[in-house]
């Protein structure tokens, strides 16, 4: 069990990658004040948490609503989470996040918000979908969409609450994070998360594929 709750919390954490969301946070929160930035973290941090939560709870179940198989959940989440991989090892961008900035090509801007939006600029776009998004939410679907036990759920949960903490320190040391890695430090450091990812991404197509045809196991 110690092993499986590693593997949740490695795929979660690669998914979640809070030092992605660096930039963003300290360009929207760049007239905020250091109380205001701390609220700013609290809230994100505690939106990925109840996120994960959530879909951990209702996430088996709304498979089963809409008729879905967990082995082709598996399959396809994996596709997935195997293509957000490729592009942080190449790119760095994630294909399930928006780009977010000034670029003419893409067109897509985000306006800095005034301190009375703490809330608002902390649940979207920085929690959801730069921190928790598609890949994040598939992954809490498929583990909990094949729990054994109300434990296997919680070790979910878990998993989630650490990664919030995480995600709230990060975002606290977000400028001196900046500082001492540099752009090319953290170009690095999703290049390693992007392997990581891929890894992971292999293990649960696998799975499925082996769920959907028992013959190949």
């Amino acid at each position: 069990m110690e092993l499986e709750i590693a593997k949740i919390f490695l795929a979660l954490v690669v998914l979640v990658n809070p030092f992605s969301a660096l930039p963003i946070f300290l360009d929207l929160t760049h007239n905020y004040s250091k109380r205001e930035r701390t609220r700013a973290a609290q809230i994100a941090s505690l939106s990925v948490f109840v996120t994960i939560a959530v879909f951990a709870l209702v996430g088996g179940g709304l498979l089963s609503l809409l008729g879905i198989s967990t082995g082709a959940f598996r399959v396809g989440g994996g596709i997935l989470v195997f293509l957000i991989a490729i592009s942080m090892m190449s790119s760095g961008n994630n294909p399930a996040k928006p780009d977010i900035g000034t670029d003419d090509a893409s067109e897509i801007t985000i306006a800095r918000q005034p301190a009375v939006n703490i809330g608002a600029i902390a649940v979207v776009p920085l929690a959801i979908p730069m921190m928790i998004g598609p890949g994040g939410i598939s992954t809490v679907v498929i583990y909990t969409a094949t729990a054994k036990s109300y434990w296997d759920i919680a070790a979910v949960i878990i998993a989630g609450g650490v990664i919030a903490l995480l995600c709230y320190l990060t975002l606290l040391a977000a400028t001196k994070v900046s500082d001492i890695l540099g752009e090319t430090g953290l170009t690095v450091l999703n290049r390693v998360m992007g392997m990581l990812l891929a890894a992971v991404s292999v293990e649960i197509i696998v799975a499925g594929l082996r769920e959907l045809f028992p013959q190949l196991g």
